[in-house]
């Protein structure tokens, strides 16, 4: 393509905002691997959250009752809910009124450093409470790593689909992002299964530790790969210096209240569901099979979130993210009152198989439904210049449901009291409803999205603000209030 007369030279990294984000001088490259690099962090998230249901399940079977009955137990599961919470939100500020890219690189750092400390854990006196002190502080700062991930890193994918061709730009955001949180939900699985077996069951201590500890590994990679990004095109254009947060707020909270809604709703259900199915599967099969057979099913059930999100991300492009969604939530929900009714079936060693299969397209419809399109909303539904603290707030809520979820499921599966039957039926019974909720809400409230409703929000939300008075001359990094 040649180059017009009115550009910037390449070497400012800057274009006038007239030109086409998808008819910027970039190679095909160029325009996809700045996607990838920036949403591909979430495989951390993925593996994180899914490793620790294993670990819990590793120290239960070390340490016994002592474990059990330990008050720390839930916090080490769930902490890093909290820690995410906070990097989401304080993330969000950064990248709007700061950097995309450097906000990335800190929060990559910050998964890196204290993913290891999580792996190294050790008590004063080699204590099992200081121990699990130890550990659940690493993990709620490591949360706040993850955290960073979204307001900065999948906004700034989402922001690069733009300059994707028209038609794919959904498909990309969906694989740099929420695939990769489902393939790190799949690893967070395997990896203690085959620790285990190569460990075997006599050295556990050293099994749990390695499986933390390689959640090093992939931001490690990553960073090599962030610091070449440049900041996305289109937050150049929109950069704020000053946010009149009373029009913002007037403009965008009835937008934003549903999605959090919806987010809240989704990881209430998907990181609950994830975190307690080795737990369960141990009470469907029992504690005479090997402990790596237990995290084999899990890993097996993990694996079909992967197929929901690769369905998902096509059916996004092709039917749309609002549509897909509905369906998704609205399928996830009718095969989730179909599980309770057969759950008695279920519930025995010998028909493990079908219990697998079933919830495993129970889990895989939750991917192709909100999984894949409830962040991708959330990043085309909001302006660029308020992008990171939109998407921060929304993330952040749906962090909350996820921490409320691990929480409030052993009182859920608690109150069907000694029978075993209703103790797996109940969980399902709640999930299957609010299920339902989640397509009413979407269907009646949510906007309509295209493949090009990054650039058409963004010229919504300044001629809003022009209307209100606002000087919209002072946005962008080559507005002279940036120079």
């Amino acid at each position: 393509m040649e180059k017009d007369n009115t550009y910037v030279p390449e070497e400012t990294g800057v274009f006038p905002s007239e030109v086409p984000l998808d008819a910027l001088p970039k190679t095909r490259w160029q325009r996809s691997w700045p996607v990838i690099a920036c949403g591909a962090g979430l495989f951390s998230d993925g593996y994180l959250q899914s490793v620790i249901g294993s670990v819990n399940t590793i120290l239960a079977a070390i340490y016994g009752a002592e474990f059990k009955n330990s008050p720390q137990r839930k916090n080490v599961a769930s902490i890093a809910f909290v820690g995410t919470v906070v990097g989401q939100l304080t993330f969000g500020i950064l990248s709007d009124y700061w950097s995309r890219k450097w906000s990335l690189i800190i929060s990559t750092c910050i998964m890196i450093v204290f993913s290891a400390l999580s792996a190294g854990s050790y008590g004063a006196h080699g204590t099992l409470g200081g121990m699990l002190a130890a550990l659940t502080a690493y993990r709620f700062l490591v949360g706040i790593g993850i955290g960073g991930e979204y307001p900065a890193g999948s906004v700034a994918a989402s922001e690069g689909t733009a300059e994707l061709k028209p038609g794919h730009r959904n498909r990309w955001f969906v694989f740099a992002t929420n695939f990769m949180i489902d393939m790190g939900f799949a690893i967070g699985t395997l990896v203690p299964m085959i620790v285990v077996l190569i460990t075997t069951e006599r050295h556990l201590r050293a099994a749990w530790r390695i499986s933390l500890g390689i959640a090093v590994i992939p931001p490690i990679i990553l960073l090599a790969f962030r610091s070449q990004l440049k900041e996305p095109e289109e937050y150049n254009r929109q950069k704020m210096t000053k946010y009149p947060y009373s029009l913002i707020i007037r403009f965008y909270w009835k937008r934003l209240l549903i999605i959090s809604t919806i987010w809240f709703i989704y990881d209430f259900l998907a990181y609950s569901f994830g975190i307690y199915s080795s737990s369960w599967l141990y009470f469907i099969i029992g504690d005479t099979y090997p402990l790596w057979i237990n995290f084999g099913w899990a890993t097996v059930i993990n694996c079909f979130y992967i197929p929901g999100a690769f369905i998902g991300a096509f059916l996004s492009d092709w039917i749309g993210p609002k549509n897909c969604l509905i369906v998704g939530v609205l399928a996830q929900g009718i095969v989730g009152f179909i599980m309770t009714g057969i759950y008695s079936y279920l519930n025995t060693a010998q028909h493990v198989a079908g219990f697998v299969v079933v919830y495993g397209i129970f889990l895989a419809l939750g991917e192709v439904g909100p999984g894949d399109n409830i962040g991708l909303i959330a990043s085309k539904t909001s302006a660029t210049a308020v992008r990171g603290q939109y998407y921060g707030i929304a993330a952040a809520t749906g962090k909350i449901g996820a921490f409320v979820g691990t929480y409030i499921f052993p009182y859920i599966i608690a109150d069907a009291g000694s029978d075993v039957i209703k103790q797996g039926q109940y969980p399902f019974y709640l999930s299957s409803s609010l299920c339902i909720f989640s397509a009413i809400i979407a269907f009646l409230f949510l906007p309509k999205i295209t493949q090009d409703t990054i650039e058409a929000e963004d010229a919504r939300f300044r001629s809003y603000l022009e209307a209100n008075g606002y000087d919209t001359s002072t946005m962008g990094s080559n507005s002279p209030s940036h120079k």
